[in-house]
């Protein structure tokens, strides 16, 4: 189990308002026009925003965990399509950090901090807070703060941005980022990354009226935030990340309660995803499988189906497989719809050396779930070893009808180069480092995918158009450069 990175101190401020973030040179950048077309453009944004994931991604800051990646990103949907006019492509994810906090980043890309997952009580809790970030991207909170950045040049403020949100500046030391932030910079972006209280009333509003919308109580982001405001009034010592990003007055909360009373009154069950992914995340933050088992263990081995879901998750990372098993098999005679419990399962059996029967499992819960996004993930990285051909297959059938993450594209290029298909295997991975914001990488690798000599000429066209529409993406100053090579 991949173990939640900890390390990320003031990982994520709420990175949305950024008036004085003409830090940087002023002669390093294209001008974003005249006051009257300055803000920030929505291809300009959507580039911002690949920049700062790239760098989170490369610090470790994301939790590539494709269950808890669904999870959020079904969540994340089903409030975007209450709120979206289709000009955003929102991209939903998890951070590995316990700390409390969500954050909306450039170009629609939403993150929300594994402690706050925790700390939610139920769904509604949960989706108001996402509805919240959401309404920022929707509502170009972005856009309409950067009339005094327009001179800033994409890089600088993904640089900056990204530093911040790492926490660098202050944890990291001096070393660490040398070239990336300045102390300056560091400070003066602290003071703009917290959002005006325009721009936090009016996420209220419109998340109040999406959650609505969806399906969830419209209650639910104002009562996260009064209980999160209660914590803090109760220790001198600690306060959310959450309330220092997005500040809470009782004026603010019984505001949102009002308009909350407002809106049609929803009665939200909370879905058996909200539970399992809750479960998930204890496990994958626990310092020990150890640890993990004794939380579960700690109501009496409750009967919930969530707790001995997590029960069981700890038990494989004690190399217990066969009782994992055991309590897989119970929750899927209850239930045998959830292929969460199913990969459970499956994974229990291959880690006590059962492969056939494992094998088996997945074919069947395949059978139940076709294009089950992390089944076929756990199903193929199972397959790798034995039957590459196989697990390159099944992923280049999900890879052609779901829209693939970055973690998904990876596999596949593994998946080829065991079946030694080198050629499709650097293609994958230029789609890899695309998909990730790393264009330059692309690059390299569809150069290495065109010089290899089993390419065939249809393959060799198809690499270079691909090729040229990634070198159209680079900053200007490097586009010649790129071509030239």
């Amino acid at each position: 189990m991949r173990r939640l990175n900890r390390s990320l101190a003031a990982c994520m401020s709420a990175a949305i308002v950024w008036q004085g973030l003409c830090a940087a040179q002023p002669n390093e950048l294209p001008d974003f026009g005249t006051p009257a077309d300055s803000v920030l453009s929505k291809s300009r944004e959507a580039q911002l925003g690949r920049s700062v994931m790239l760098q989170l991604r490369n610090a470790g800051a994301v939790v590539e965990d494709p269950q808890l990646t669904e999870y959020i990103s079904l969540l994340g949907s089903q409030l975007a399509s209450q709120a979206n006019d289709g000009d955003f492509e929102f991209e939903f994810f998890v951070v590995g950090d316990d700390r409390i906090n969500a954050f909306a980043l450039p170009g629609g890309h939403i993150g929300v901090n594994a402690g706050l997952i925790l700390a939610s009580d139920n769904e509604s809790e949960l989706a108001g807070v996402l509805a919240h970030e959401v309404s920022h991207v929707t509502q170009r909170h972005i856009a309409r703060s950067l009339y005094d950045s327009q001179r800033t040049s994409i890089i600088s403020m993904a640089a900056m941005l990204a530093a911040v949100l790492l926490g660098a500046a202050a944890d990291l030391g001096s070393e660490a980022t040398t070239g990336l932030l300045t102390a300056g910079q560091a400070a003066a972006m602290q003071r703009q990354i917290n959002f005006t209280r325009t721009h936090e009333a009016e996420a209220d509003r419109v998340g109040m009226d999406v959650l609505a919308a969806a399906g969830f109580d419209p209650s639910g982001m104002a009562a996260f935030f009064e209980k999160l405001s209660r914590r803090a009034s109760l220790s001198s010592q600690y306060v959310p990340e959450m309330l220092q990003t997005h500040p809470v007055s009782t004026g603010r909360i019984a505001e949102a309660r009002s308009r909350a009373r407002q809106l049609p009154r929803t009665t939200h069950a909370d879905s058996v995803g909200y539970a399992l992914a809750k479960a998930r995340l204890r496990v994958l933050s626990a310092d020990t499988p150890e640890q993990a088992l004794a939380y579960f263990q700690a109501g009496g081995d409750s009967d919930a189906p969530a707790d001995r879901y997590g029960r069981a998750l700890s038990l494989i990372g004690l190399a217990r497989g066969d009782e994992a098993d055991r309590l897989f098999r119970e929750l899927i005679d209850e239930n045998p719809h959830i292929i969460a419990y199913r990969i459970g399962q499956a994974e229990a059996l291959m880690s006590t050396g059962l492969t056939e029967q494992a094998m088996d499992v997945y074919a069947e819960a395949l059978e139940l779930s076709p294009r089950n996004v992390p089944l076929v993930i756990s199903y193929a990285d199972a397959l790798i070893a034995s039957a590459p051909a196989r697990a390159h297959a099944i992923l280049l059938d999900l890879l052609n009808n779901v829209r693939p993450t970055p973690a998904q594209i990876e596999l596949i290029a593994r998946a080829a180069n065991a079946e030694g298909d080198v050629v499709s295997a650097y293609h994958y991975m230029s789609e890899y480092y695309a998909s990730i914001g790393d264009l330059r990488l692309a690059i390299a690798q569809l150069r290495l995918a065109l010089e290899a000599p089993e390419a065939t000429a249809i393959e060799r066209a198809r690499f270079e158009a691909r090729m040229r529409e990634f070198i159209d993406y680079l900053p200007e100053e490097e586009r010649a450069r790129a071509a030239a090579h």
